[in-house]
């Protein structure tokens, strides 16, 4: 009678709460979690199986071996790395600390930048998209677009919108009216933007040399411009640019500008080149497109002050820092590629039954665009990517590729060659911190490159957790996340 009763509770459980408690009762189960812990709780590891051995390279002597089959699950468990945060909270906290130090050691110093470069000129400045039609927009209390009633478009649509958007309402980016809306425009614009940031930095060194009265070759010799941007999409589904620039002396961050080459200076060359830059969409028969920074332009000056009247060094670095972390799933639209479910894993990609899979799969025109869950505006853009990227003249901008992106396939951070250190050099940095911890926890000898050899053989073995193991790496994750703010917060002490 009992065990029928238990038999019956089991049969009724969910299968996560059975998954859970099935993760928990393994006898491997501490060795697991500390894995886990140590990739911070990571959202989608990688699986690898395989070996790797310390070798004495004049003696032939193993100094220390790993091999995955002595592990209980016979794994090793590797962070994704993802940089989204909609992807991977754990991975990206890790990047978005990166970017942290990387903007501020350009801004205050150290990681091997001199404190000095604090007294260059330097100025926050954002770049933003040109309007491809009305939108929906949050005023603060006032209203969104007020306009004459009785006004409506060609389309038959009221031309403004009397009402007070909240800062959540689902209404805030989209267009209008969608048919008035220049899809075709914004796609382009954000196909090319990549290319308007390289024009604007070529622009602002003409600026810069024009302001000064000098060629721009003779400006080169005294002086030169250093940033580092990150792309932020709007709700509207365009990008804004956010960057620090700063001048420098011809060596970079080491030497500073001419006296003459101050905050002012710098402040007054970049809108005549935001201004002059402009490209042209490739010829079409539906027409060319002058392609252009929009109207609004921020600039602000960074100072070393904080009570005075523009951006302490420790902000600017935190705000940039925190968008490299997003993506455009912000705007409405999916994190990931699109791609048909019939052709997944063929290196195909399809929004239609075009092709021989879909229709021996009875899929119908369209039903895997309609069945995205993303904003109406959002698909009509990710339609026009697709419909443009069947176009040969718009074949090198690779936009069904990047339909998921809204066109935009350039980098969302970036900077200078000279501006700071480099993402890879924080990543050797920790590598080369846990490997004098693994040395330490092992009891091995200071390792010599030039005496020994690391040989090692991995295999992808799968990726992910299953339903239990998903829900005790999130729990994971938020002590490691805890367990470091207590850990900053005392720092800061």
């Amino acid at each position: 009678m009992n065990g029928n009763t238990n038999d019956t509770a089991a049969q009724s459980q969910p299968e996560w709460l059975a998954d859970l408690a099935r993760v928990v009762g393994e006898p491997g189960y501490e060795r697991w979690r500390a894995m886990v812990a140590s990739i911070g709780g990571c959202s989608h590891p990688i699986h690898l199986a395989g070996e790797s051995m310390i070798v004495d390279a004049g003696t032939g002597e193993v100094l220390h071996s790993y091999r995955t089959d002595d592990e209980p699950s016979g794994r090793l468990l590797v962070a994704c790395g993802n940089r989204r945060a909609s992807v991977c909270r754990a991975c990206s906290e890790v990047y978005r600390g990166d970017t942290f130090q990387l903007i501020r050691a350009g801004l205050s110093g150290g990681k091997g930048v001199p404190a000095e470069v604090s007294l260059h000129p330097r100025a926050f400045v954002t770049l933003t998209a040109p309007s491809f039609g009305a939108v929906h927009s949050l005023r603060e209390g006032r209203t969104c677009r007020p306009r004459r009633r009785d006004e409506h478009c060609e389309h038959g649509r009221p031309v403004g919108c009397p009402a007070r958007h909240g800062p959540y309402d689902v209404l805030l980016g989209q267009p209008i009216c969608p048919d008035c809306y220049d899809y075709v425009g914004a796609v382009l614009w954000q196909a090319h933007a990549g290319a308007l940031w390289h024009r604007f930095t070529l622009e602002v060194r003409r600026s810069l040399a024009s302001q000064a009265g000098m060629s721009r070759h003779k400006f080169g010799k005294v002086a030169r411009i250093s940033f580092a941007k990150v792309a932020e999409y709007q709700r509207r589904g365009l990008i804004h640019f956010h960057a620090v620039i700063r001048l420098d002396g011809p060596e970079g961050a080491h030497q500073p500008p001419p006296s003459w080459a101050d905050h002012r200076l710098l402040i007054a060359a970049i809108p005549p080149a935001v201004q002059r830059v402009t490209l042209s969409s490739p010829p079409s028969p539906l027409g060319c497109w002058d392609l252009a920074w929009g109207q609004q332009l921020d600039i602000r000056p960074i100072l070393l002050d904080p009570r005075a009247e523009g951006l302490s060094e420790q902000a600017v670095a935190g705000y940039i820092a925190k968008y490299a972390t997003k993506g455009a799933e912000s705007s409405g639209t999916v994190d990931h590629r699109i791609s048909c479910p019939a052709c997944k894993g063929r290196g195909r990609l399809s929004l239609t039954a075009s092709c021989g899979l879909c229709r021996g799969a009875g899929l119908k025109p369209g039903l895997h665009l309609d069945a995205l869950p993303v904003t109406e505006h959002a698909r009509r853009m990710i339609r026009t990517c697709w419909d443009l990227g069947a176009r040969p003249e718009f074949a090198r901008l690779r936009l069904r590729p990047w339909a998921h992106m809204l066109g935009f396939r350039g980098h969302f951070s970036s900077k200078s060659r000279l501006y700071s250190i480099t993402l890879g050099d924080l990543r050797g940095a920790r590598a080369l911190h846990r490997a004098a911890e693994a040395r330490e926890r092992h009891d091995l000898p200071t390792l010599d490159q030039a005496t020994t050899l690391v040989m090692a053989h991995w295999r992808f073995a799968g990726r992910g957790y299953t339903q239990g193991e998903a829900i005790m790496a999130e729990h994971i994750r938020q002590r490691v996340e805890t367990a470091r703010k207590i850990a900053a917060e005392r720092a800061d002490e």
